[in-house]
């Protein structure tokens, strides 16, 4: 198996300097629904020219460079073991190369490690086995502030009159945008994960992440909701940074999941604006970036 820390270290490089082209375009059609003059026009407009700033010096979007969170879709014919070894030899390069702050603290020591390695936690990696002979890698970098807002549901809920149905789903997707305000760095995308056990929940959250902003849900059901909370969340009035406005939630992409007869979670991966995700596939020498 051939060494791909390079591609790896690109992937890495790319993601964190260079806003993905869906993202900036939500902020661009944010900013123009917001009023000329006032706080969160301001503050978009700030973010944008921030934008092209971390796209042309290729320095990272924002200071906090987030943890990695990789999802490796590998044919059978490659190792997980050599690829954890080169992804993790890319992001300590990224870390030297200034694309990445060294951001892996031990938990029980305090002791930052310097090169955003640390056990299985640093960097995350998700591996799926695949037919055929393509490596399909997406990348997303989770800021610690917009991963503090997360939020992770057990329906019912009798304090938001939540039933286990997607009505209360609906309840408490507004209450985590709610509870959020501006500290998740608003505007932001909405990860959603219905169904699941508490770990695979959350993972799949995040994996909702990965659907580009403008695409349409494939079941209608969870299509309508997807549109209902997008109207519903941005009539919040929180806006850019919690400062007030029309833009509060740029995306909200949802999977449903299988569950026990007695659990029912709902989890809600927050993602700020800078939303750093980034695929690379690789067949053969053909190494491509969306």
């Amino acid at each position: 198996m051939e060494d791909l820390t390079p591609a790896f270290l690109e992937l890495v490089r790319r993601t964190a300097t260079d806003l993905p082209p869906d993202v900036e375009a939500a902020l661009v059609s944010a900013m123009d629904q917001e009023e000329t003059g006032s706080a969160a026009h301001g503050v978009l407009t700030t973010i944008l020219e921030n934008v092209e700033l971390a796209r042309g010096n290729s320095t990272p979007i924002c200071q906090d460079t987030g943890t990695p969170i990789f999802f490796v879709q590998y044919p059978q014919s490659m190792s997980t073991r050599k690829l954890r070894r080169q992804i993790s030899a890319a992001v300590e390069q990224a870390t030297k190369n200034t694309f990445l702050r060294p951001n892996a603290v031990d938990s029980i020591t305090g002791i930052n490690s310097g090169n955003n390695l640390g056990d299985d936690a640093f960097p995350t990696i998700h591996f799926e086995e695949i037919d055929g002979t393509s490596l399909i890698v997406d990348l997303i970098l989770k800021g610690g502030g917009c991963e503090n807002v997360s939020a992770q549901y057990s329906l019912p809920n009798s304090s938001l009159a939540a039933g286990r149905d997607l009505e209360g789903v609906r309840k408490v997707v507004l209450d985590a945008v709610l509870n959020a305000q501006g500290k998740g760095c608003a505007p932001g995308i909405l990860g959603v994960a219905v169904g699941g056990d508490r770990g695979s929940s959350y993972v799949a959250s995040k994996e909702a992440l990965l659907r580009k902003v403008e695409d349409e849900n494939s079941d209608p059901d969870l299509n309508d909701l997807e549109n209902q909370l997008m109207e519903q969340t941005n009539l919040l009035g929180i806006g850019p940074m919690g400062l007030g406005g029309k833009s509060t939630v740029l995306g909200v992409k949802i999977k449903g999941m299988h569950r026990l007869p007695a659990s029912f979670f709902v989890s809600v991966a927050y993602m700020c604006w800078a939303h750093r995700r980034r695929r690379m596939v690789i067949q053969g020498d053909e190494v491509a970036f969306d």
